[in-house]
């Protein structure tokens, strides 16, 4: 059974009507996606909220962290907390990134170019996503450093090498490679919503030299993209920044991601938009940093959705996390202002949640903050 939207959705042709945003009145992160499912037509709600198939691991990735208890701590001094990551020898203010998200133009005139903006206002580094509708380099101009890039790797090796040279001279200093979609999901509910860009959108970081799809699927057949280890291992032998796979959930993977060359892991369900019935992230996620023990740094994205989530995704052995469908229903309520809200709400909380739990530094957050 489809998961249907929680929230009423405008009929098709609203989006972006009525008056601005009170962001003061929204107090969650539920609470901005509540008041984003009002405001966007239902095409563009649909088309982030929908997972695959089913859906059941797009709710398995929010409903996991709920079920892990918090152990508080007293008696500690947390009058300072110390929420500083440092990530490929750059310094983040806090351990929390945006995650690529394509086609934000649907959800704001600005697209990317606000969320960036969003991201500078709440101190969060940013992922821009290959399907972009911004050029990196228009990006890199007003976006937090250091700016990571998110790549699919194309049929055409030339390109995929050119596309990560690309990035690499506007600024990127990370490259994060989506490994887990050889082919999309079956994502039926997206499907229906039947997404179109706005008129004159496009892709510009694929430098007009977009072949076809990179997969095909249809109900006569499947075309799946070539993933395999020896590609693997070839991108990572010509970008000249650190290679981060995002999609891993299995520790096999993520240790032949790391001989592959791999200088970071991302544990990722794609969202719930790539295989439904996979685990969730959070649980994916101790059995990968177990394996992985500390050699490179190992994220987490999925399912995020409160201050106590980040909290728990660092004791269960992650370096940071990610959002995604939170920052995107601040865009479309706000641009800018909108993504910097949804951020300062998480942080806000996953100071509160440090504090209570009696940690003052990110060192002091280990396993034994789980109940």
């Amino acid at each position: 059974m489809t998961v249907n939207s929680p929230h009423p959705v405008p009929p098709e042709g609203e989006a972006g009507k009525g008056p601005p945003c009170d962001f003061s009145t929204l107090l969650t992160l539920d609470d901005m996606e509540a008041e984003a499912a009002r405001r966007m037509s239902r095409m563009a709600y649909d088309y982030v909220a929908s997972g695959a198939a089913d859906e059941l691991t797009l709710g398995w990735n929010a409903e996991r962290w709920r079920n892990l208890r918090l152990r508080p701590r007293l008696f500690s001094d947390v009058s300072r907390l110390d929420v500083a990551v440092e990530l490929f020898g750059h310094r983040h203010a806090w351990p929390l990134l945006l995650a690529p998200a394509a086609n934000q133009r649907l959800l704001h005139p600005e697209a990317e170019l606000a969320t960036a903006r969003g991201a500078a206002l709440g101190e969060t580094a940013m992922v821009l996503s290959n399907a972009a509708n911004v050029d990196v380099h228009t990006v890199a101009e007003v976006a937090p450093r250091p700016l990571w890039f998110q790549l699919y790797i194309q049929p055409d090796e030339g390109l995929t090498r050119d596309i990560v040279q690309y990035a690499e001279h506007a600024g990127a200093s990370v490259l994060c490679v989506t490994v887990d979609s050889p082919v999309e999901g079956v994502r039926n509910r997206e499907k229906r919503a039947a997404m179109c860009l706005p008129p004159g959108t496009d892709h510009p970081n694929y430098l007009g030299r977009r072949t076809g799809p990179r997969s095909e699927m249809t109900l006569d057949g499947v075309r799946p993209q070539r993933l395999d280890a020896p590609l693997m291992g070839w991108l990572c032998s010509i970008s000249r920044r650190p290679v981060v796979f995002k999609g891993i959930l299995t520790p096999e993977d993520a240790e032949r991601a790391i001989d592959l060359g791999a200088a970071g892991i991302i544990v990722s369900n794609h969202g719930g938009r790539a295989l439904d019935t996979t685990p969730a992230s959070v649980e994916a996620l101790p059995a990968v940093a177990d394996r992985v023990a500390g050699r490179v740094p190992v994220l987490v994205d999925g399912g995020i959705r409160r201050g106590t989530d980040l909290l728990k995704a660092l004791a269960l052995g992650a370096t940071a996390g990610l959002i995604g469908r939170p920052y995107l229903y601040g865009l479309a309520l706000g641009g800018a202002e909108g993504v910097a809200h949804a951020i300062k709400i998480l942080r806000m909380e996953f100071l509160a949640a440090m504090a209570l739990c009696g940690r003052a530094s990110l060192a002091e957050i280990d396993r034994t903050v789980l109940w």
